[in-house]
């Protein structure tokens, strides 16, 4: 069994997805959201950001449509509710570090939990967030995984169709070197 997920990244990404940390099936596999009840890949494709659905062990095809992989925390565990509030603590130096050496358009954090961790905030609205990480705009998703019940297939291709929405209009505007 991996103890860690690699990472999809590349430099110069349209965006970042970030999840909390990765499944214990996911780390065991070797494979980004590799729990079949979640619903990641599919309202990826939904939304706009590949023309067909991924499949887990194709994910790193993801880096050709702009897009890549990561975590805040790297420790997989079987819930995210098993993390210590000090694990994001201790992730936070090297998480901002990895944003800025790749140089993104957005980071996408999948759920609020990851981004409120880092930045401190309690109170986090979906969608653009007024400061940047690392250099990158950042976008709150919620999270697609099969227990957020809160939130229907629907509704989580709509709420990631408006960060593509967003990208494509940041396309028109030159990264800034």
């Amino acid at each position: 069994m991996s103890d860690r997920l690699e990472d999809i990244l590349a430099d110069h990404l349209r965006v970042v997805f970030c999840g909390i940390n990765p499944g214990k099936g996911s780390a065991a596999l070797g494979l980004h959201f590799a729990n079949r009840s979640n619903r990641f890949w599919r309202t990826l494709h939904l939304a706009g950001f590949t023309p067909h659905e991924i499949r887990p062990e194709d994910g790193p095809t993801l880096l050709r449509y702009g897009c890549g992989l990561t975590t805040v925390v790297e420790r997989p565990t079987a819930s995210a509710g098993e993390l210590a509030r000090h694990e994001f603590t201790d992730a936070a130096a090297a998480f901002e570090q990895k944003i800025r050496r790749c140089r993104p358009r957005f980071v996408a954090f999948l759920g609020k939990p990851g981004y409120s961790a880092l930045s401190g905030q309690r109170d986090i609205a979906w969608g653009l967030q007024p400061q940047l990480l690392g250099g990158a705009a950042v976008w709150v998703l919620p999270n697609p995984s099969g227990r957020n019940l809160a939130f229907s297939l629907e509704q989580l291709v709509q709420a990631y169709r408006q960060l593509w929405e967003a990208i494509a209009q940041a396309d028109q505007v030159p990264l800034l070197s």
